[in-house]
This record gives structure tokens, sequence and C-alpha cells, in this order.
């Protein structure tokens, strides 16, 4: 079961004791990341909210508690975060390059799920994907098959 969102907080906050304490850091930081995308767009649409639910639940396997509570605390964390250092740093040591690409592909597909790409969402997802030492190559072909799945012109 999910810890208690303090037990969470706690757990991206100081270093990791234990594999459990890691898995969470891994999945808040990830989650914070998809979140950040739902928030750069000045209106948030159900759908985006559902991609990010949907990206979630593709990547960890969360029961639906435990999924809500991360998204609870991953919206708090990106309120309070003032930059993506500490979320991608995590994910750099506990991501290979093929996840982290993965990642980036389900931040377009949050940011296509409302069918309009805002330039602040573009902005957001194109910084992330340089700190996880995503190539621009690698980041276009996650931004064209995110579109293409989105089925937008």
């Amino acid at each position: 079961m999910l810890k208690t969102l303090k037990d969470l907080f706690d757990s991206i906050t100081q270093p990791a004791s234990n594999p459990h304490d890691t898995t969470h850091a891994v999945q808040l930081a990830a989650a914070v990341l998809l979140v950040e995308v739902v928030r750069a767009d000045a209106s948030t649409s159900p759908a985006e909210h559902q991609a990010l639910l949907a990206a979630l639940q593709r990547k960890f396997r969360l029961a639906p508690d435990e999924q809500a509570r991360l998204v609870e605390l991953a919206t708090t964390t990106a309120h309070a975060a003032y930059d993506y250092h500490r979320f991608t740093g995590t994910l750099n040591d506990h991501f290979t390059h093929e996840q982290k690409i993965h990642l980036v592909e389900a931040m377009w597909q949050v940011a296509y799920a409302d069918g309009h790409l805002d330039a602040h969402e573009n902005h957001a997802i194109n910084k992330v994907a340089g700190l996880l030492h995503v190539t621009h190559g690698e980041y276009i072909a996650a931004k064209l098959r995110a579109k293409e799945d989105a089925r937008l012109p």
C-alpha cells in the first residue's frame, strides 16, 4: 500500500535508504514532470488529466487509490518546485535511456490530449528532455509518435 503523503514527500526530499523509498522517489519524480505539462497549459482539460493517469498506469501499474495519492502529492510538489533538476536527477539515476524517452513521449501525449499544443507545454517538455539527456532526434520522434497517437494533423 502507498505510504502516507508525508512519507512520500519525505522519500523524495531525503536520500533513499531502501529500494522501496527509491521506487516512491522515482514515481513522484515522473509524476511531477507529467503534472508540469498539465500545469503549463493555461486551461487544464479532463483529457489531459486522463492522459496523465494513463501514463502513470502504463509505467507504474498502481492501484487507483495509490495513483490518486501520487497525483495529489505530485501536484503539491510541482507547485512548490522552482526547477526540474531534482526530479530529472532522480530519473537520470534510476531510469534507463529508453525509459527516459518513454517519459518524454508520455509528456507529449499529455500535451496533445486536449487537441492543442501550448507553447508553454512545448517549452517544458523541451527543457525536461534536455535535462534527461534525450537527444533532439529522440525528442522529435517521441513528439511525432504522440501526435500520431492523438490523430492530430
